[in-house]
This record gives C-alpha cells, structure tokens and sequence, in this order.
C-alpha cells in the first residue's frame, strides 16, 4: 500500500494525526531536560571516601584496593579508575556500557561496596563510603560569609553541613550537596610531645583512653527481674555519663595511673579545643574567608527548574540565618543555560517568520501556501 495515498484519501485522519503529534510536542517541551553540558556516553557511577591522616600509599593499599577487587566486574562494568591523594580521599570511577541503567548500576555497585567495608580501616568505615551517580559539572555554588566576622568559619562550616546541606538535598532536582573550606565540629586534642615523652606516654595511649572513656552504654536498671520481686518495689532506670562533649570533660580524662598513684591525665600532655574536623581545605568569597556549597544536579533532571527551586530555597534561608550570617550565589551556570535556551527560542521564531515570507512570495497566493505553512 502506498502511505501517501493512504493520507491522501483520508483527510481528516492525517490532520487528526498531526494535530495529536503537535499537542504532544506542546506538552513534552517543557519537560525536557536542560543542562549547560549533555549526558555523554559511557555513563559512570563515583565511589568517595576518606582516610583522614593516612598517605597516598596507604589510602590505595588499604582503601582503594579492597574496594576495586570487589566492584571489579560488576554487570555492566566497561572500566574503572581510582585516584588516591596526599589528604586522604578516594575517588574511584566505574565506567558503564553505553546504554546501561544508571540506578541499576548504582544498586549493583553499592552492593559490592558493602561487601569491601568489612576489609577497610575503622576509621574509614565510620566516616562512611557514598557511592553516586556522576554528572558532568556544578549546577550552582553558593558562598556561606560572616561579613561583620561576628562569627568564626568553623561556626559557619558547622551550620552549612547541619542544617543548608540537608535542606537543599530535599529539593527536587539535587543529586548532591558537597561543602567546600569548612566542616563539622570536632575536639581537637593538640599531644605535646615532651610531655607525653616525659611521663612514657604514646599516641597510641592517648587513643586507647580516649576509646575506653567516650563511650556511651546502656547502664540497665535497679530491680529488674529476676531480681527477687519482695525485694525491691520498683524498677529505677541507671543514667550514665558516656559521650564528653565539652573540653573540661576531654581535659579530665585519665590516661594511666603510676605505682605511686599518681593520674596522668589528658590536660597533663596535651590541649585540648573544640575546632574544626579537617583544615585541610579553605574557602574565599569576594576575598573574605568562607565556606562553599557545590550542588550537583541529578542525571536527566531540568537544570533550569532546579536552579530556580535552589534559587528559591536560598532566599527563604536568608530570612532564617543567625545573625551576621550571609549567602550568596557565587557560580551560576544555568544562567548562561537560559540565554541558550532564549537564543534558540528567537532563532525559531525568525526561521518561521523567513519560511513563511518565502513560501508567499514563490506561491503569491495565501489559499496556495497555507498547507505548506502549516507543514
């Protein structure tokens, strides 16, 4: 059968058909996806951790190697590359087939990552090993400032990761929030080496009382069965002191006790302060020191609808940030996403404007060109 005499002899099927075509064009056009760079083949799913104090070396021997032999042939799997740094990070990428489903992928690698963690170093596992879906590049970045230096940056960092960081992973479009020259809150205890040497003190003591004294224990209760039950009327709940949180609580803790008695304690050898997690990395805004916050867009999501519900989160944030504390776009990429967007819009339009000049003066008549126009 010919298919354009099949149109031909059924008019109002053929115009049914493109007008059905035209609405459904309408209607995805403003679901499709926008970002400054497209999604290039092959995909790729990221592994990130830390080993806060450990070298290169010692981070690709005990982190990366366990992690590589286990994640080494997953399904799908094309490639995969890590890098280990001087700091302590690691960042290992697992290169996919074209075609391949990003969040399967994701699952799969994670299931193999869960089956490394029992080979990596506690420390490590504590921090935790996240595993993520990679997209090309930032969607924005914002810098958190004290302009009136009311506040100090590990203040700043401090409020960024626990309260901004979780607010902007619940906007629709965000894949991942990463911050960027400030971090958590954590007690610094600076060993004086002469001290510790003078009284046989190691490092490694001063851990092993710092893990036997921070701990937090279920204490149990008073009269619980089977204790005799005429014998006590009530069952009293024991509370006790497990995790310091203050400097004066680290300061007080004992270390060893000598032949003669005499405690050494944490104060005695060292400093104790409530700092920063890492100073590894620092921030600038406008040449004054802050924290930044990188968010990375989820693969296939609108860049434009997420920069602006982002946009929109940032202004309601500044009505609830403590005082002398401020936040302002520092990178803002969409921007120029948007002028593309714009340029192509106003290119169609004068396409469709010169298509239509044209066709008039070739056929002179509007009755003539109205069916090509449309076409």
């Amino acid at each position: 059968m010919n298919i354009s005499r099949f149109f031909i002899d059924r008019p109002i099927f053929a115009a049914v058909i493109a007008v059905f075509i035209t609405l459904v064009g309408v209607f995805a056009y403003p679901l499709l996806p926008l970002s400054q760079y497209p999604e290039i083949a092959p995909p790729t799913i990221t592994i990130n951790t830390a080993y806060p104090g450990a070298s290169a070396e010692t981070v690709a021997e005990t982190v990366s190697a366990p992690i590589e032999q286990e994640v080494n042939g997953v399904e799908g799997m094309l490639y995969l590359s890590s890098s280990s740094t001087s700091d302590g990070t690691v960042a290992i990428t697992v290169t996919f087939n074209p075609g391949t489903d990003l969040d399967a992928a994701q699952v799969l690698v994670q299931n193999r990552v869960a089956l490394a963690e029992p080979k990596l170093p506690a420390q490590v596992r504590q921090i935790g090993v996240t595993v993520n879906k990679q997209e090309s590049g930032f969607l924005m970045i914002l810098g958190l400032t004290s302009p009136d230096k009311s506040l100090d940056n590990d203040y700043v960092g401090n409020y960024a990761n626990s309260t901004l960081r979780d607010r902007l992973l619940r906007i629709e479009g965000v894949g991942n929030v990463s911050i960027f020259g400030g971090g958590n809150y954590s007690m610094r205890i600076w060993i004086d080496p002469a001290k510790a040497a003078a009284r046989g003190l190691t490092g490694p003591d001063i851990v092993a009382a710092l893990q036997a004294q921070n701990v937090q224990a279920a204490a149990g209760s008073i009269g619980q069965p089977p204790f005799p039950t005429n014998a006590a009327a009530f069952q009293l709940p024991v509370q006790v002191q497990g995790r310091l949180s203050s400097p004066d609580e680290f300061s007080n803790i004992v270390i060893k006790t000598d032949a003669e008695g005499r405690v050494t304690r944490i104060r005695d050898v060292a400093r104790v302060q409530l700092g920063a997690q890492d100073y590894g990395i620092k921030g600038f805004f406008d040449g004054q020191q802050g924290v930044g916050i990188a968010i990375v867009q989820q693969p296939g999501a609108n860049a434009l609808g997420t920069a602006d519900r982002v946009m929109a989160e940032v202004e309601a944030v500044k009505a609830e940030l403590p005082q002398g504390m401020d936040v302002s776009i520092a990178y803002n990429p969409t921007e120029f996403v948007a002028a593309s967007v714009e340029s192509v819009q106003h290119t169609l339009f004068e396409a469709v404007i010169l298509v239509v000049l044209v066709v008039l003066v070739f056929l002179q008549t509007w009755r003539a060109a109205i069916i090509p126009i449309v076409a």
